[in-house]
């Protein structure tokens, strides 16, 4: 059985030609997060919305520093 290169291979079920610049969108947000997560919306087995969640850790708390006219 010969498949299309760009579909996509959920176990023995072979699904239609994925969205390709959706996959790249995936890929890239994916790509992008360090720490935190991306949430893929599907609606009618279609993915409508990929949302973001990014967090920024700091290992050390920040100190302020003063400049010599906050001193005086």
């Amino acid at each position: 059985m010969k498949t299309d290169p760009h579909s996509v291979n959920f176990g023995d079920e072979v699904q239609e030609p994925a969205n390709l610049e959706v996959v790249r969108q995936i890929v890239r947000a994916v790509q992008n997060v360090h720490y935190g997560s991306v949430e893929v919306i599907i609606q009618n087995s279609r993915v409508v919305q990929i949302e973001r969640k990014e967090k920024f850790r700091f290992d050390k708390p920040q100190t302020l520093i003063r400049t010599d006219r906050e001193k005086s």
